[in-house]
Parts: C-alpha cells; structure tokens; sequence
C-alpha cells in the first residue's frame, strides 16, 4: 500500500472515530438530560398527586335508553359487568375501561372514582378511605356538593363540581 494511500486510510479512520466519540457524547449528554426531565416530571406528578388514592375511574352516563345504549356499547367491545336492566343501570367494561349506564338516576354525566376498589371491583390494600379525602379537600378549601358523614365508617360518599360544570362522585362501597 502506498505511503499516500496510508496516510489517507488513518485520516479517514480517525475522522471516523472523532464522529463516533462526538454521537457517544451527545447521546450521553441527551440520556443525562433526558433522566434529569424525567425525574423532574414525577417529582412534579408526585407534588401534584398529593399521595390521594381515589380508586377505579369510571364515566357514569345518562342514557336515554339503556337497551340501545348496551348494544352500543357491546359493539364497542364493552361487557356488561355489574347492575341490571330491571334497575335502570349497567356497568360495562372494556379491559379496565368502565362506563356506568344510567337510565333516569340523574340529569348528567357524572365522572366516578371507587375508593377501595380496583377496576374488577375488588378491595385494595391501603386505600384512602372517602372521609379522609374529604378531609383533605376542605382543608385545600374545595367546595363540596354533598358530604360523607365523617361519624360513620364504611361505605359513603361524596359529591363535587369541577371549574366547568362537571360533576365528581366519590363513591366508596367498602
């Protein structure tokens, strides 16, 4: 091989690796920074989260008619998992997607969280109990709709409105 063509090779190759520490520094630099935002971010969640456990989310619906709304949503892939036509509701389930389907129970949608429970409507170990969340949220100064009697122990719930109408039910059955 030529002393030219050697000289060139070891240049090439040295290019070659500067370009490959360069992409290894960045790429360290970017994981580094990457971590740094992530745990930013669950400090941040967990600052916000204020450590309140409010159980399985459902949507409780209004529903004009709950045999259409059924096939409607069985279409979707939804079971029906609790409650019965002769009450007027049905609680369907989709993996650990759940709509409550209400037929005349009340005038609108109601976003619902099950202290206790898990999305198979099974007990938790070491969930808030609703009275204590509702302790918590009076003392942050939330108005409530309706309140637990904080005298009783078990089953109970409570009642709030979001900033835009929405209407949250706590609503403990253990």
């Amino acid at each position: 091989m030529s002393q030219n063509r050697r000289y060139w090779m070891k240049k090439m190759l040295a290019l070659i690796a500067g370009i490959g520490l360069v992409k290894g520094s960045l790429w360290a630099s970017h994981t580094a920074t990457h971590r740094q935002h992530k745990e930013t971010s669950n400090d941040l969640f967990n600052q916000n989260n204020n450590n309140m456990k409010l159980g399985a989310f459902s949507m409780s619906l209004n529903v004009k008619d709950l045999a259409t709304s059924k096939i409607f949503y069985e279409n979707l892939g939804f079971t029906a998992f609790g409650g019965s036509m002769q009450q007027n509701y049905l609680i369907m389930k989709n993996e650990r997607a759940l709509i409550g389907l209400f037929q005349g129970m009340f005038p609108n949608n109601i976003l619902t969280f099950n202290p206790g429970w898990d999305y198979n409507a099974q007990p938790v170990d070491g969930y808030d109990d609703v009275r204590k969340i509702q302790e918590q949220l009076k003392a942050k100064g939330v108005k409530l709709d309706t309140e637990a009697d904080e005298k009783t122990s078990g089953p109970a719930s409570l009642m709030l409105t979001d900033p835009d109408g929405n209407i949250l039910l706590l609503d403990q059955h253990l």
